[in-house]
């Protein structure tokens, strides 16, 4: 590895970590960038996957306002995305190309539930009002549908922090930045557990690790300022971006 390649790695860590933290879809940026330089594709995901692990914590320790009051909700729907995050990883290093084929059709779905997100959060609501609302920890279909996007997660994690946005924007009464930052604290959860057995079972690249960790590092600082301050429609347009641009690089 050149100079030039690792201060380009670190680059792409700085700019993975801020839209992680903003949204997701990070990897689309580091996982091409070290294809690009003939790192292999498995060793390059998993090596890329650990590396984004403490700009996802510092990520979410940017929203630590955001989290308060959020604690019961986030322990129950843990244990769904780090399910979600060892079967994910799982079946990246036993079946390596599985998800490939379907990889576009969730980032899609993910465009389609944010956009449409508010008018069936609307609709949930109203189902719900009956008896008494929607529970303080979500509907009934979050905790399986977090618990999908940390299998997606923990695969490959290109659009996950789209997907959880989405499932979480239209099944929690909640305002969209506080679910940002519950966002940003499962999604570090999914890419931890599944770092944990990619470092026990996976070919790590350590030096790969370490470049994108520390880029990663600050993007998650400067994500977590930017991000706060959006208002939801920004937000949910920003969303939307990435996730068209995410979309778009797997097709073409």
């Amino acid at each position: 590895m050149t100079w030039v390649e690792a201060v380009l790695i670190a680059l792409a860590g700085v700019a993975a970590g801020t839209i992680n933290t903003v949204v997701g879809s990070g990897t689309l940026i580091t996982f091409p960038t070290l294809l690009a330089f003939g790192v292999p594709p498995v060793t390059a995901n998993v090596s890329n996957s650990i590396g984004l692990v403490p700009g996802s914590v510092t990520g979410a320790i940017g929203y630590r306002r955001e989290l308060r009051g959020q604690r019961s909700r986030l322990l129950h729907l843990a244990s769904a995305s780090g399910l979600g995050g060892l079967l994910g990883g799982g079946l990246l290093l036993w079946a390596p190309g599985a998800f490939e084929v379907v990889v576009p059709a969730l980032i899609l779905l993910g465009l389609l539930l944010v956009v449409a997100g508010p008018r069936i959060s609307a609709y949930v609501a109203r189902r719900h009002e009956a008896s008494g609302g929607l529970p303080e920890r979500g509907a009934w279909w979050v905790w399986p549908g977090m618990f999908a996007c940390g299998v997606y997660g923990g695969y490959f994690g290109a659009a996950q922090g789209v997907l959880m946005m989405a499932v979480l924007g239209i099944g929690v009464d909640e305002t969209l930045q506080r679910l940002n930052g519950a966002k940003n604290v499962l999604a570090a959860l999914v890419n931890g557990i599944s770092g944990v057995l990619f470092v026990l079972l996976a070919d790590v690249d350590w030096k790969i690790v370490g470049l994108i960790a520390v880029g990663a590092v600050i993007g998650g600082v400067i994500g977590s300022s930017v991000g706060r301050r959006l208002p939801a429609p920004v937000l949910r347009g920003f969303i939307v971006v990435v996730g068209v641009v995410a979309l778009v690089a797997f097709l073409v």
